[in-house]
């Protein structure tokens, strides 16, 4: 599981996708919608969407011109999951 934590790491490593997840936390969003909330141009916005796909963190789908965007939970809880057991690990090896 090394290399997609280190995907996972590398994504949420920056603040505005962890805004980004923290808006698709809620509900499905367009590309536009989110990319209003932030003063960034479009390759910059598209740059962080790339991130997040690519650590599996969001999924998106086509409706005509418009991209959609939402929430991996799936992966998330993975990483929270071993999060976890490493938090575990830390407790065990105290004793």
């Amino acid at each position: 599981m090394a290399g997609p934590l280190n995907e996972v790491f590398k994504a949420i490593a920056d603040p505005t996708r962890r805004e980004i997840l923290r808006l698709l936390r809620t509900e499905e969003m367009s590309a536009g919608d989110v990319a209003a909330r932030f003063e960034m141009t479009k390759p910059t916005m598209s740059h962080h969407f790339s991130v997040l796909k690519a650590a599996g963190l969001i999924s998106s789908r086509r409706e005509g011109q418009t991209i959609w965007y939402c929430l991996n939970t799936t992966v998330l809880e993975d990483v929270l999951a071993w999060s976890m057991d490493m938090a575990r690990g830390a407790e065990g090896d105290k004793t």
